[in-house]
């Protein structure tokens, strides 16, 4: 564990030069927000460099931080990073909600021998969820791009990712009450997004809803509607689809 004078410039580039060097670095960011002073390195550098060197070099690091709104830290430092990065060929996304998602996630990142920038949320820090057996083995590892289905459902789909995981539960669980059964799919990876099984669930509904503390133009719930009108998910939905976000301010 290095301790770095705080310039995310330099030590994301020093990061990327240890990964192209075979190194498997983890770059840690306070908060996300601050990579916007080093988004050059890890879009141009780390992204691009498999590409560019037509496949002869790979980057294999890890940028892991806090993403989206936090507690008193004001507008410049609650947004959610989620659809920026996805946005870009090159990089994988990593969104955990849980202690499970955490732990076999960033397993799977390190060994993974692309940029995986690994988005963790800062309210559920201090939150405890209960683990298995299976998740505290050594061996226990999750694979990127593979969704989890946290709950089946029959009436409605909704897609989401990291601590609005457990904002959609709790919605599904008051709306189960009222006779309304909602499926909520954790995506866990953005990119590669694990469309398959987005299309299934909405197949089996008929109904969408996409949940993420992101801006609603060009989001990650912008992408998953999309998603599902350009396949045949979209002959089985009653009803259009719905955004929940951020304010759009």
């Amino acid at each position: 564990i290095i301790d770095t004078p705080i310039s995310e410039m330099g030590f994301t580039g020093i990061g990327v030069g240890a990964a192209l060097y075979g190194l498997r670095p983890i770059i840690e960011f306070m908060t996300f927000n601050f990579s916007m002073q080093a988004i050059d390195q890890i879009i141009n550098s780390a992204g691009k460099i498999h590409y560019m060197s037509a496949g002869d070099l790979t980057c294999p690091i890890v940028f892991r931080g806090l993403n989206g709104a936090a507690f008193g830290v004001a507008a410049q430092h609650s947004q959610c990073f989620a659809a920026w990065y996805t946005h870009c060929p090159g990089l994988k996304v990593v969104a955990p909600w849980n202690a499970e998602d955490a732990r076999g996630l960033l397993k799977a990142s390190i060994r993974d021998d692309n940029p995986v920038v690994f988005l963790e949320n800062e309210p559920t820090y201090g939150v405890s969820f209960e683990v298995s057996d299976a998740v505290l083995d050594k061996d226990f590892v999750l694979p990127l791009g593979k969704a989890k289905i946290e709950r089946e459902g029959t009436h409605c789909t909704i897609v989401t990712f990291s601590k609005m995981v457990g904002t959609s539960l709790e919605a599904a669980k008051e709306l189960e009450a009222e006779g309304i059964s909602v499926e909520v799919i954790n995506l866990r990876t953005l990119r590669p997004m694990d469309t398959p099984t987005i299309f299934k669930s909405v197949k089996k509904t008929g109904r969408l809803v996409t949940v993420e503390e992101g801006w609603p133009t060009c989001g990650i719930g912008a992408e998953v509607i999309a998603a599902v009108t350009e396949s045949s998910a979209f002959d089985y939905m009653d009803a259009p689809a719905v955004r929940v976000t951020a304010v759009d301010v």
